[in-house]
């Protein structure tokens, strides 16, 4: 039928579940630059650096006072102009742990929701089936080579934050402590003196 054949030709160019498994598998240690684009549209840039499994640490350009970290099977959020701990969230229930866990392989997730192409770009969506409140993360892929470009994540309260990521550079050493939490809580809230 011509809707198949349709389909096929569509499809050829489509990234497989396998293909970017593989390519998430092997990012190791890498860094780069992001823009993130915020749900009122405001702008924000910094690093991203990524050391596999399981953490992560986005550093924001000023004037934004965030630092956002993985590590330790949390994720925190840190406002550095602030001497208040950061609120911390368990990193499985968060849509980097897609991206972070020790074995991504998505042909065995439950939480892939949606698996498209666009003609450019292969788009994979994530969702726990167990908690849609926590919202959306989409991951779009180029091909040849695979990389990925930008994830948007749908909260579950409607707001959307897209990070568009450069190129990785892969293979730079990175130092376990950038991504220690509570060392970095600890350098950050004052002790408090009874």
């Amino acid at each position: 039928s011509l809707a198949l054949a349709m389909a096929t030709t569509a499809s050829a160019e489509k990234l497989t579940l396998d293909e970017i498994s593989a390519y998430l598998n092997d990012i190791g240690s890498a860094q780069t630059s992001f823009t993130q684009i915020n749900d009122d549209n405001s702008i924000s840039t910094g690093n991203l650096l990524i050391k596999r499994p399981g953490r992560a640490r986005f550093e924001y350009d000023p004037p934004s006072a965030a630092l956002v970290m993985a590590g330790e099977g949390q994720l925190a959020i840190f406002d550095l102009k602030s001497d208040q701990p950061p609120e911390t969230y368990p990193l499985r229930r968060t849509p980097l742990w897609l991206l972070l866990e020790r074995n991504v392989d998505l042909t065995e997730r439950d939480t892939i929701v949606g698996h498209t192409y666009d003609g450019t770009v292969t788009k994979v969506s994530a969702q726990d089936p167990k908690h849609p409140d926590r919202g959306i993360i989409e991951l779009h892929f180029s091909d040849d080579p695979v990389r990925l470009q930008q994830w948007i994540i749908y909260d579950g309260a409607g707001s959307e934050t897209t990070v568009v990521l450069n190129d990785f550079d892969r293979g730079v050493t990175l130092a376990n402590k950038l991504f220690n939490v509570t060392r970095l809580t600890n350098e950050l809230v004052p002790e408090d003196d009874d």
